[in-house]
């Protein structure tokens, strides 16, 4: 590798960790406001981050002339369906729990993902992944079996909603690269909005004055935390920069602490450690054992 190139590396691993940072920030600020919307019933909450994301996606489709319809319409539509399920029931475990341990346990997702690949993508799991796995569910067991302060359907709401996630994995694997990443998140917003603002028209409560923004700004946030979470994949490799996007846990247990004065207690702050950690060792030894 020339000197160059070294320091061409380097620049756009420092692009990526910035963009990273910035993405995690976009997704704990979205998690806090939407702790702060539980006045509203979940589906309008549900209905607002997506009508504020399709403001960015549908002009975005539009300048660049890409088909709205997509290619892989089928699995589009699921992986809207699966993740509107898996986003409202994000959205009802932070009506229970503190936004760190919700967030922490719907970051197990892979998990999920890696028991339904077994099955749908006939992939299999390295011995080290099953150890890493492990250590992350023992943190959600050291948060539900120890702390006193998870609630039980919390749990059973974040647990779900990291089902479903993982899911929504493995159809965007089945996408792969016949569709337009921006196509595969406009479906999903189109549905959730359509599922979202349908379940909500028996609740539907008008927000008033700064409500407005509040609201609204749940899709802001929202799509540039994925905007620049997958402008850091771009800029280097995975294992150098996906472990980074766990710092959403961080920010958003400082925000809440902060905003909201949610605590933890050690046993807590364990718990969501072993998550962590076991689910960045699971990246990092899988890109470099590949």
């Amino acid at each position: 590798m020339t000197k160059y190139e070294s320091l061409n590396n380097k620049s756009m691993q420092k692009k990526a960790i910035f963009y990273m940072t910035i993405s995690a920030l976009g997704f704990a600020l979205l998690n806090v406001l939407v702790k702060q919307s539980s006045h509203f019933n979940v589906n309008q909450v549900v209905f607002f981050r997506s009508i504020g994301t399709l403001f960015f996606t549908v002009p975005f489709l539009l300048k660049n002339k890409i088909n709205f319809l997509g290619n892989k319409k089928g699995l589009l539509i699921a992986r809207g369906v699966v993740g509107c399920i898996a986003m409202t029931l994000f959205f009802m475990s932070l009506n229970h729990l503190s936004m760190g341990s919700a967030v922490s346990i719907r970051y197990i997702s892979p998990i999920f993902a890696a028991f339904f690949a077994i099955f749908l993508l006939k992939e299999h799991i390295k011995y080290f992944q099953w150890i890493c796995f492990f250590i992350a569910f023992l943190g959600v067991v050291i948060l539900k079996g120890f702390d006193n302060n998870i609630d039980t359907l919390g749990l059973l709401y974040a647990l779900l909603s990291a089902v479903f996630t993982g899911l929504v994995y493995i159809i965007i694997r089945k996408i792969g690269s016949h569709d337009h990443p921006i196509v595969v998140v406009n479906y999903f917003m189109i549905i959730s909005a359509i599922i979202g603002g349908v379940l909500s028209i028996n609740h539907w409560k008008n927000p008033q004055g700064m409500e407005w923004v509040l609201l609204l700004s749940l899709g802001i946030f929202g799509y540039f935390g994925q905007l620049y979470m997958t402008k850091a994949l771009l800029n280097a490799e995975i294992n150098q920069v996906a472990p980074l996007k766990y710092i959403e846990v961080v920010f958003t247990m400082i925000i809440g602490a902060i905003w909201l004065q949610e605590i933890y207690t050690l046993i807590s702050l364990l718990g969501i450690i072993l998550i962590i950690l076991g689910l960045t060792l699971n990246i990092v030894l899988k890109t470099k054992l590949k």
